[in-house]
């Protein structure tokens, strides 16, 4: 949304006088900026106050000074987000406010811990996401090894039968079967001979026993 994209947050160290004008006391200011609010956090150590800036009293402020809301809330963010030379600073104590510097120690703590947490959850994210992809290229690499052995003794054996069939050395096994083959076919002619043989013997038997022996006759 527009107002997330244009939220601004600052953090200063502001050097305040004393009351001799002689020396000063640091504050810290933490603020975060909207297009028609501001939040603040102030802080001298010991102490905390807080600050929310509504919509309506910023812009009652802006009509004071005679400004846009845009241009009050760039004057206080200029001033407040970075220490002017030349201006002067000055912070007035409430009469009460330990419940804010409770309320803003507590939000702030637990700022912090939120904070320590995320970044330990990105670091774990990073490094379960970098074992991820180690354990990806591993098993790729090794399933790519794989496959390119089997590739290679595909190869080799295609290469083997190519030479074999150009050298005219068949395998093993197509040799045994065109020897088995010639050795029924040398079987068949074998026996059609005999069977021819025997058919001729005994047609030539039925032709001997049929002549009648001739003899000469006495007178």
């Amino acid at each position: 949304p527009p107002l997330m994209e244009s939220t601004k947050h600052t953090c200063l160290k502001l050097e305040i006088p004393n009351a001799d004008q002689t020396t000063t006391d640091p504050i810290f200011v933490r603020a975060t900026w909207f297009p028609s609010r501001f939040d603040l956090s102030i802080s001298d150590g010991l102490n905390a106050w807080t600050l929310n800036a509504a919509e309506d009293e910023v812009r009652e402020r802006a009509s004071q000074w005679d400004q846009p809301v845009s241009e009050y809330i760039e004057l206080a963010e200029r001033h407040l987000g970075f220490q002017q030379p030349g201006s002067v600073y000055g912070l007035w104590m409430p009469e009460t406010g330990t419940e804010e510097l409770d309320e803003v120690v507590w939000k702030t703590q637990s700022f912090d811990k939120l904070r320590v947490e995320a970044e330990k959850c990105l670091a774990q994210s990073e490094r379960f996401s970098n074992e991820k992809t180690e354990f990806e290229d591993a098993i790729y690499a090794k399933f790519l090894g794989v496959l390119n052995s089997k590739k290679a003794k595909l190869r080799e054996l295609r290469d083997r039968l190519s030479k074999q069939e150009k050298s005219g050395k068949l395998p093993e096994e197509k040799r045994m079967k065109n020897q088995q083959t010639k050795q029924r076919l040398l079987m068949e002619v074998m026996m059609k001979r005999v069977r021819k043989s025997h058919s001729e013997l005994t047609g030539t038997s039925k032709n001997v026993s049929s002549i009648k022996p001739r003899g000469r006759k006495r007178k």
